[in-house]
Order: structure tokens, then sequence, then C-alpha cells
């Protein structure tokens, strides 16, 4: 079918949908549930139930995935957040909008300025659809463009109060603003994601009883800055047990083209945090601030029950993307390894069963089309994610194929439930077995016997692979096979240049 003529198909559905819903549900029995979506910024797998980090605690979180089935081996389709969101919320990867950087917005793409949105998806078929916080990356264009996205919009999140000037002081990576951590004196209600909580659970409070609602929070921590107060801190141990467990000589048998996805970014390498002291105040900020976030979660999951909600409200919970915190030998995102790659995501709800745990690969872009059969609306033939359904209903149910996550053009990492698989622009590969090497310690691509898994998982890597769109911007790597040169944020970069450290 068309492209445009299949968009122009949808729409109208979609429309007759809007028109037809209430007369639908009436006939059909109960209302259509309502949609909780929370998303958590820069948050990785350092979950309790996930067993990231051993120390992490997220009871409010840990409970909401006792209550429905959470994904063991979920992955981001993309290590940044534009990108990320871009993908989740049209179910579109990197490589087929060509959205790989904190820039474009993908409205101003000729190709997917009409492209139907999860929200819009939702608005189409009678819902009454909310945001708050962070749920597209830098907003969602002017005024005009919002209103389209979502019916109404709440408060922008974001840091809240901050101190006066940067707690750690300057950084070697260019001293970026954002890059900042640790306790100062102030108030959890002084918080942005404090007011992105509030306002969800005064909408939670109002919510008509005639039409559902999708009603989506988007959570700023703990990205960075992440400060906290001292009760959070408290709550993890002011000595070297907090630390990730990491190898020294981690990276001595990863190629080079592995540095480029990483060349000149503000997040401090672990040779400075260790030089500088910083590294566990940054863990403890990290943990603190994920702790944090889960109070404000466990605040409007209790709403929802106080309200009578919970048994007709589907609650769905994701991350962005992974972050490291030492990790083979960095801080932050932009990386294909599982820290880089791995993202919590639970479901719970009607059609939801308890206590499912799936270790099958899951991929955020399989949001979109979950929700929609979670909720019966229209399905749809455009979306590249694949219902999650079957595992919602039994966790143990295979699943066909692995996640893949892009990291700009010709970077891709393929995650199945034991390997994990990355290819670089230049050729270059890693190859882990997770079943024997959770933590991505040894590189097995060069050792012949594993020729066969190389083999079985190159063959998901996307046949699609687009160039960065027009006007993209920052953290995006080109790479030209004819030179054998990277070129990043303009600049070019050799085998021959020293490895930023």
């Amino acid at each position: 079918m068309n492209y445009q003529f299949r968009e122009i198909a949808l729409t109208l559905l979609g429309a007759w949908a809007l028109f037809t819903a209430p007369i639908a549900q009436g006939a059909e029995g109960p209302a259509r549930p309502n949609v909780l979506f929370i998303a958590i910024d820069d948050q990785n797998d350092w979950i309790g139930h996930l067993g990231g980090h051993p120390l992490a605690q997220t009871p409010h979180l840990d409970r909401l995935a006792q209550r429905g089935t959470t994904f063991l081996n979920a992955h981001c389709q993309s290590p940044l957040c534009n990108p990320s969101r871009t993908s989740l919320m049209l179910s579109l990867r990197p490589t087929t909008t060509g959205v790989y950087g904190l820039a474009p917005w993908f409205r101003s793409l000729d190709a997917w300025k009409d492209r139907v949105s999860l929200p819009q998806h939702f608005k189409a078929h009678g819902y009454r659809t909310l945001t708050t916080g962070k749920i597209y990356h830098g907003g969602a264009g002017g005024p005009q463009q919002r209103i389209k996205e979502f019916d109404v919009w709440g408060p922008a999140g974001g840091i809240g109060v901050k101190p006066e000037r940067k707690l750690i002081g300057p950084t070697p990576m260019g001293d970026h603003p954002l890059m900042d951590w640790g306790v100062f004196p102030h108030r959890d209600e002084d918080k942005g994601d404090y007011h992105v909580a509030s306002w969800t659970i005064e909408q939670i409070r109002a919510a008509p009883q005639d039409q559902p609602f999708f009603l989506a929070a988007g959570f700023f921590l703990p990205h960075v800055p992440c400060y906290a107060t001292q009760s959070w801190f408290d709550l993890y141990p002011d000595d070297d047990h907090v630390l990730p467990i990491i190898r020294d000589d981690d990276r001595s048998d990863t190629p080079r083209f592995s540095w480029y996805l990483h060349w000149s970014l503000p997040e401090p390498r672990l040779k400075w945090l260790r030089a500088s002291g910083q590294w566990r105040n940054l863990v403890r900020s990290y943990l603190a601030c994920t702790s944090f976030v889960d109070a404000q979660i466990g605040r409007i999951l209790t709403a929802l029950d106080e309200a009578g909600l919970a048994d007709n409200t589907i609650v769905v919970v994701w991350g962005d993307h992974g972050w490291h915190l030492g990790e083979k030998g960095i801080s932050g995102k932009n990386t294909l390894w599982d820290d880089g790659t791995r993202v919590p995501l639970i479901f719970a709800g009607p059609g939801v069963s308890p206590g499912g745990r799936c270790a099958q690969p899951a991929e955020l872009l399989d949001i979109y089309p979950t929700l929609i059969d979670l909720c019966g609306l229209t399905t749809r033939d455009d979306l590249e994610g694949v219902s999650l359904a079957p595992q919602l209903t039994d966790a143990n149910t295979p699943r066909q194929r692995p996640a893949i996550t892009s990291h700009n053009q010709g970077n891709h990492g393929v995650r199945s439930e034991r390997w994990r698989y990355i290819r670089y622009a230049d050729g270059s590969e890693e190859l882990y077995d997770h079943q024997a090497d959770p933590h991505e310690w040894t590189n097995l691509a060069d050792q012949p016997e594993y020729a066969a898994v190389l083999a079985e998982h190159r063959q998901w890597l996307p046949k699609m692979d687009r160039p960065p769109a027009p006007n993209s911007a920052h953290r995006v790597l080109t790479y030209d096979p004819s030179t054998d040169q990277a070129v990043w944020e303009g600049q070019p970069v050799t085998r021959q240049d020293p490895i930023p450290e």
C-alpha cells in the first residue's frame, strides 16, 4: 500500500473511531481502560527487582512489578534521549527515521510531520490525553504543535531547585553545566519531579468518569545534574561497597571505534572520577535520585488506588536508555553495551498477569502496539514494534526477534536472550555471552568457535540504515569507509588521534 494513502486511511479510521468509541463502549460493556504512562530519564537497570545494583532501593517499582509483568531484558532503540523517545512514540527505528541526535524534532521532517504518534492514536479513539514533565525530548514544537500531541499539558518538570554554583566544580570535558551531582540543603517539594507527580495526582483525582484517559508523566531524575536531599543519600553507604563492579582493563579487547561513539562528550571518564574523588559521590547521587523518583511514582500509584481506578488502569513504566557509572571506563550514555541500552519496562493492570518476569528480549518501540492491544484500539500496520501482549499473558511465551539498538548510522547492537552482538560502522565487532559473562568483560568476536553465533545475530542488523536526518545536531557520528574516517560533530577523527581520557 502506498505510504501516503495508508497514512490517510489510518487517520480517517482513527477519526471514525473517535465518534463511535462511546457507542462501542456502551455496547461492549466496561469502558476501555485508562493508561498511566510513566517515563524515567536516563534510568538504567539499577532498579531493585532488575538486579542491576545490589543496593538499589525502589520499593514502589518493585511492588508494581509484582502486581504486573516486568521485562528483565528490555532495551532502548537508541542510547540517547531524543532518538529513543522518537522511536518509542512512533514505533519506528532510528534507522528508519534518521533521527539519531538531540535534534531534529521529528515533526520538522517532511516524511514524519503528519505521522500518527502514540498519544494521537489514543486521542483518535476517544481518550483524553494529558502530559507533564519529559515525554518528548525538548518539548514538542510550538503551542500549535503541542496541542496536537496532547490535549492537556502540565508543568515541564526538570531540575527544579539548584545550588547557587556547581557542587563538583569544573571537569575536564568542557565543564558542561549539567555535569553536576551531590547533596545540598533543599526541600523535596521544590524539585521538578515532585511537581510532576503532584500534577499527575491532581489529574487522577479529577478524571471524568465518562471518558478514559491517557496520562503521561515524565520524570527528569536520575538525569544529571542529579541532586538529592540528605535523607535519600542516607539510604546508601558512604563507602566503596556502593561502587559497581568493574575491570580496569575492560576496554582492552573492544574495538577502537567504540570510543568514537563517546569521543567528545561532557560526561567525565572514570579516570577523572577516581582522580577527583567523585566516583562514589556520583554513584550515591544516582542511586539517591533513583530512590527519590521511585517515591514519586509511589505517590502516583497510591492516588490511583485511592481514586478507585487501579483495576481499570494500565500502568506502564519505562526508561529511555541506560547510563554508565564507571563500567567500561566511562560515565554517561551513548553506548551499545547493556549498561547503555537496558532499561526498566513494567506493565500492570487489566490484561496483564501478576508476578510475570519475562527474560525474552523486548524493545521500547513495542510499547505502542502493546497498548493498542491491551486497550482494544484499531491496529496499525505501519508500526515496527511487535506487541508484548502474549508475554503479558504468559511471561514464558517466546519472542522471535532480538532487541536492536542503533547509535548513529552503521552502529548497531543486537541483544538476544543470551548474547549481545555489536557491529560498528567500520566493520569491527563485539560478542558477549551473558550466561557466562553478565558484565560483558570478554569480547568473543574474534574466536572462531563463535562464528555461528555471530552469523545468527548479523542477520538481524537493520536492512534500512538511513543517514542522519537534515538538521541533525549534537552527538551524531558519521563514517566514510572510503577514507576510514569518522566525523564527530563536524570534526574528523582518525585512528591516529589519541583516545580521549
